[in-house]
């Protein structure tokens, strides 16, 4: 399989930007863009992140601890770029504060999940990161960033 024509037919599908967010063992936050997001049940109120084998501090993630998902709202691009660069002062140029957790929590995405690592699983070069979510908030006026074909597209 060409993984460049796969890359692009997967780009054929629509998705929705997050930003998860975490903290380190010795308690630096972190952060990354990922698009690889999706519910998994209702009940137990779980989600799953897949995230590269290569991600920085990929074990403040995966490490059984706990993580916060953010949705971003249309007008949060520069928030998805901030995130997606490697790095990057990412938490000195985006408007945040710590949950109850000391996690990271964005502000004004579209809508927050808290969650803790409930199970990891191999998924070749990625690991998928299952979470329970155990608080949540959500905006029901603003509209998703989308991505499509390699780049933002907005919903009419």
């Amino acid at each position: 399989m060409d993984s460049r024509r796969f890359r692009t037919a997967l780009g054929q599908f629509a998705t929705g930007i997050t930003v998860v967010t975490a903290r380190t063992a010795d308690g630096r936050p972190v952060g990354l863009t990922v698009n690889a997001f999706t519910s998994v049940s209702l009940t137990p109120p779980l989600i799953l992140v897949c995230l590269g084998d290569q991600t920085t501090e990929i074990d403040a993630y995966t490490a059984g601890g706990r993580f916060n998902v953010h949705v971003l709202s249309a007008d949060q691009e520069q928030v998805s770029a901030v995130f997606a660069t490697r790095g990057a002062d990412k938490f000195g140029a985006v408007a945040w504060r710590e949950d109850a957790d000391g996690i990271p929590r964005l502000d004004q995405c579209l809508a927050y999940l808290r969650c803790g690592v409930e199970a990891v699983h191999d998924g070749g070069d990625h690991r998928i990161v299952v979470g329970r979510v155990d608080d949540l908030w959500h905006d029901e006026t603003a509209r998703p960033l989308v991505y499509f074909r390699g780049a933002y597209a907005r919903l009419s």
